[in-house]
């Protein structure tokens, strides 16, 4: 068992003059992703920066405040970062091998030992004083050289999935804009009608359990759930008020639509409710939004809506369309669900000492 200050060090490194410094790349905590190792977003220091700390390629980069966020990456590029993310190295690569270091602060225990540690109410920070001592079993370097070769390629095989995920999620733009920047001949107030939900408070939404399995919708999707139902499946729900204010959702089961969100039960013979769904998706309702004290969408933006309806016939076959695709979609959330699984698995098991042969 080793002490994470005995073996990392806290960079800690300052570096004011970007341009003398060729530096080209301001990273704030916002720019890590949750659960992501790669750095894919970055200001440049023509817009103005007040950060000062520097990284350097093959730190480890580590959100301090708020650590429930499970903020943490691993720095292939020169830059400057905010003063709440702290940048670790290994203090002797012969010790603990800089690779497996991004992987140690992404562990379960890690988090943990972080949250612990953290202070404050509204922003909750740990600090390097604290997260020094926290402790985990090193293994031979040897050893380490193999956990961090299998961690790296399941974390590269994410990756890959990823970018299969991103072409497929093109292909599923591409199928919808052929069928819907059309010459609009409807509105959505001509197929369908809209209904608000009722008052549930969060005090009536639970976790999911034996007891509360049905979902309650609120103005951005799931917020809890229930043992009663309002609805019946299949709904469209249709997010009112708030930031995501238009988002839409689809409930294939019983469910609650709260007064946060609008929904449509029983679409006419006209229109096929997928073939509804995708139309509403793609109307991009929240840029309709109205803001007055706080976003909203109201039965009226939306009925107004106009989009282009084909004939039944039509609406199936880009329905058959988009579900064949959507059906590759599922497969590859899959691949990535267990991938991403076992790597953790992996990774948990090795910080608490219960696999540390490999």
């Amino acid at each position: 068992m080793v002490k994470f200050g005995d073996v990392v060090k806290n960079a800690n490194l300052v570096e004011r003059d970007f341009d003398k410094a060729g530096i080209e790349r301001i990273v704030g905590l916002e720019h890590l992703d949750p659960e992501n190792l790669h750095i894919r977003r970055w200001n440049i220091p023509e817009n103005g920066t007040s950060f000062s700390r520097k990284f350097v390629p093959g730190q480890t980069l580590f959100g301090k405040r708020r650590a429930y966020q499970r903020k943490v990456a691993y720095a292939e590029f020169e830059g400057i970062c905010s003063g709440d993310i702290l940048t670790f190295e290994s203090k002797d690569p012969k010790m603990l091998l800089p690779a497996l270091l991004p992987f140690i602060c992404q562990s379960d225990t890690f988090f943990n030992h972080a949250l612990g540690t953290s202070a404050g109410s509204l922003s909750p920070r740990t600090s390097w004083n604290a997260l020094k001592y926290f402790e985990f079993p090193l293994p031979p370097i040897e050893e380490q050289k193999r956990i961090a070769e299998i961690l790296w390629a399941a974390d590269e095989a994410v990756e890959a999935w990823k970018r299969v995920l991103g072409s497929i999620s093109d292909m599923i733009s591409a199928t919808l804009r052929r069928a819907f920047d059309r010459e609009p001949n409807a509105k959505i107030g001509d197929v369908v009608k809209l209904a608000s939900g009722k008052v549930k408070t969060k005090k009536q939404q639970f976790d999911f359990s034996k007891e509360n399995q049905i979902p309650v919708f609120g103005g951005n999707g799931i917020t809890g759930y229930t043992n009663k139902r309002l609805l019946s499946g299949p709904v469209i729900i249709i997010g009112r008020v708030g930031e995501y204010c238009g988002s839409i959702h689809k409930s294939n089961k019983d469910c609650w639509v709260t007064d946060n969100a609008i929904y449509i039960k029983y679409p006419s013979r006209e229109i096929e409710l997928d073939y509804l769904y995708y139309a509403l998706s793609h109307a991009n309702l929240n840029s309709k939004k109205l803001i007055a004290g706080q976003p909203l969408i109201n039965q009226a933006i939306i009925s107004s809506t106009p989009f282009y309806l084909p004939s039944i016939e039509q609406q199936r076959i880009i329905i058959e369309k988009v579900s064949g695709i959507q059906v590759r979609e599922k497969i590859v959330r899959e691949h990535i669900s267990s991938t991403t699984e076992l790597q953790k698995k992996i990774l948990n098991g090795f910080v608490v000492g219960e696999n540390t042969h490999v």
